[in-house]
């Protein structure tokens, strides 16, 4: 099997020391702990190739996004830290079998190639890859599509990564709810803690179809930037016997931070 890892993370850039700095990792010390037990599930999958599914890799309303650039360079500048930065081989080979697979499919799959990738992807990378230096990384972002156009677009990505000669692991970046408490970036929403329960109980029950049909008004108003990435992940994985198991869940800036491995 190809497929030899999946699990989700958040990206608060305050996990990066420079950013976050003693204060910060202090309020994050649960989902610090927690991606450094996932970069050692991941190391022991004996990974070759990371899927790295994130809000913020070039989105488009009706597309999905590809990286096939050869090297990444992640950047952190827009959180006023100029120093910190780790780079990465690329997967162009998988990139352009995904796009070639759109094609087929008659899906709007967009490959592009840019050597920068921003904190949706690079903050998991600074903790989950620190063992793993000749990893290669592939960056995907998602859509304004729908739920299920998102599945779909999992179940594509499932077929290539099953037919890969490469052990391939999967990560869905994403923060939940935005707006948990007063203080929260996004102002406070009564029905957020709601929400992001609803989403971790369906993940350990296995429930899709209870994780399809949460209100889309409601995710919206959550500003959550975590489902959709899951919803590929989910049609990655679908119809294959995992057990999702939660290392960690705060939310000490009002933004829900999970992070989990679905034990394939």
């Amino acid at each position: 099997m190809a497929l030899v890892f999946a699990g989700i993370t958040p990206h608060p850039p305050a996990l990066i020391p420079a950013i976050g700095k003693e204060t910060g990792l202090m309020q994050l010390a649960k989902t610090k702990t927690a991606l450094e037990q996932l970069e050692q599930d991941l190391y022991l999958a004996k990974t070759q190739v990371l899927i790295v599914l994130s809000p913020h890799e070039g989105r488009y309303d009706d597309a999905f996004v590809v990286n096939g650039h050869t090297t990444f360079k992640t950047s952190f500048e827009d959180f006023g830290d100029a120093v910190t930065s780790d780079t990465f081989s690329g997967s162009p080979d998988l990139a352009a079998k995904i796009g070639h697979a759109g094609r087929e499919e008659a899906f709007d799959i967009r490959v592009i190639s840019e050597e920068r990738i921003g904190h949706g992807a690079g903050v998991p990378l600074h903790y989950i890859s620190t063992h793993l230096p000749d990893i290669r990384i592939l960056p995907i972002g998602f859509s304004n599509r729908t739920p299920e156009d998102h599945l779909r677009f999992g179940e594509v990505l499932k077929d290539i990564i099953m037919n890969s000669t490469k052990n391939i692991a999967v990560i869905a970046s994403g923060d939940l709810a935005h707006c948990m408490t007063k203080d929260a970036p996004a102002g406070y929403d009564k029905d957020a803690a709601k929400i992001d329960s609803m989403i971790i109980k369906a993940l350990e029950n296995r429930d899709l179809k209870a994780l399809k049909d949460i209100d889309k008004q409601t995710l919206e108003t959550s500003q959550e930037c975590g489902y959709r990435t899951i919803m590929i992940l989910m049609g990655i994985i679908k119809n294959m016997d995992y057990e999702f198991h939660s290392y960690s869940y705060e939310h000490p800036f009002g933004v829900g931070y999970l992070v989990g491995n679905f034990a394939l």
